[in-house]
């Protein structure tokens, strides 16, 4: 019997020579037969999204079968771009659901505004499609809990987009914390000060921009006029939408703290204080101003933020230190580096981390790419799954919970997945859907 392209992609092994591949390898060799390519679809195409479709078809290996966004002036853009630089002409679509409903679409890109990854993961889990969305995986923590709930229960391949657990860089760092060269792990200190963190100048409300199902843009929150600053690049500054400084770069950078111990567990306790102390002329509702403690039982966690402010320890405007007993290791994107207070033991630290030192083929969010194709043939565990993206994100959201329900403090049953005695907090826990929007049952 022929093996069709579909058969293809859901084989669990391959023997064909180049195409059993890993992270960096077999994936740059050429350009696959159209049948025998993985079927993407695209949903958000602005900016993330695009970046990251982009990276799926420099494999030579992906057809992008659908793009979808409630922005006509969008998608005619990307289209445009797909034509030219891909020679690849997807279908097109206002409502991602019409797309999932394509059989021969094999998984799908999340890149839409953080309240909309919850009911397109789920929905997309549920028709049978494998799931690259985008970080934070979702805006809330109930919802983190649904998407994990929805993946298992129709056995889908996520990949959450946190790339650095596919970065050199960090895996490099990551290999030599966890070798012990540091000693006894107490603290991680972690800073993200960004310019944009304290949204755009305000303006009165408009009219719906020509092209923009503004209604569809809104979907499960609260229905509200058009206002530029909580649109386009600027969403993230309001609750409803997204979750501000914490949530966006938290994610990324809160995930390498846990994971220089493995820590698979939401959070026992947390301590926040977030505020607007400046830049009252911006419109925004997330907190220029914040800190964040996780005590944890061997270790503290530390974030802080101050947006408008694009400098910080080091002269890095973001980054992780990592306090040991012995040693500390101070880490961004780019590198990663030892300090001890004896100059002569620095030197000698650093040439021993130069042997944990990594470089990739690829960027980190090509690597991320890459090993979500593999575990779709394979059917194993991506490099950020869905449990992992969750409990990151819970750690967030809390941050931001503790600053905004008032209490300073709270502490977390993980059991019955609330807090204890604090009805302000657990109202945050899951947003209020719009009645044309729901869940369907997990």
């Amino acid at each position: 019997m022929r093996t069709t392209r579909r058969d293809f992609v859901k084989q669990t092994s391959l023997t064909t020579a180049g195409l059993v591949v890993g992270v960096g390898a077999g994936w740059s060799r050429g350009i696959a037969p159209a049948n025998e390519r993985i079927n993407v679809g695209l949903i958000g195409c602005r900016n993330q999204g695009f970046y990251v479709l982009r990276e799926f078809l420099n494999t030579g290996q992906v057809n992008c079968v659908g793009l979808c966004d409630v922005d006509q002036n969008i998608r005619d853009e990307k289209l445009a771009i797909l034509k030219k630089d891909y020679q690849q002409s997807p279908s097109i679509y206002g409502d991602f659901r019409k797309m999932l409903d394509d059989k021969n679409l094999d998984a799908v890109i999340i890149g839409t505004p953080d309240h909309w990854h919850c009911l397109q993961t789920v929905y997309a889990c549920e028709a049978g499609k494998d799931v690259y969305v985008e970080k934070p995986l979702a805006n809330s923590i109930g919802e983190c809990y649904q998407m994990v709930a929805a993946a298992n229960k129709h056995n889908r391949v996520i990949q959450v987009g946190q790339q650095q657990r596919s970065s050199g860089v960090w895996q490099g760092a990551m290999d030599y914390i966890k070798s012990g060269a540091i000693g006894t792990l107490m603290k991680v200190n972690i800073w993200a000060n960004f310019n944009y963190g304290i949204g755009s100048p305000k303006q009165a409300d408009q009219g719906v921009p020509q092209g923009v199902d503004f209604d569809a843009w809104l979907g499960p929150a609260p229905l509200r006029s058009f206002n530029p600053t909580r649109f386009h690049g600027n969403w993230r500054h309001f609750w409803d939408y997204g979750g501000g400084l914490m949530t966006d770069w938290g994610v990324h950078l809160l995930d390498m703290a846990l994971l220089a111990k493995d820590i698979t567990m939401a959070p026992k306790q947390v301590m926040g204080y977030g505020n607007n102390l400046a830049f009252p002329e911006y419109s925004r509702e997330t907190y220029d101003t914040m800190s964040v403690i996780f005590p944890m039982d061997d270790y503290v966690i530390n974030w802080q933020h101050a947006a408008g402010n694009q400098t910080g320890p080091y002269d890095k405007p973001y980054g992780v230190e990592f306090v040991g007993d012995k040693a500390t290791v101070v880490a961004d994107r780019g590198d990663w580096s030892v300090k001890l207070a004896n100059k002569e033991d620095t030197a000698q630290a650093v040439l021993e981390a130069e042997k944990f030192k990594r470089s990739g083929e690829h960027s980190d969010v090509g690597s991320h790419v890459r090993n979500f194709m593999d575990c779709m043939r394979t059917r194993n565990k991506t490099n950020c799954p869905i449990e992992a993206g969750s409990n990151v994100a819970i750690y967030a959201h809390m941050g931001n919970i503790a600053a905004r329900s008032g209490s300073g403090k709270l502490v977390w049953d993980d059991q019955a997945h609330r807090f204890d005695n604090d009805a302000k907090a657990n109202a945050l826990i899951m947003p209020k859907y719009r009645e044309s929007w729901a869940l369907s049952g997990i």
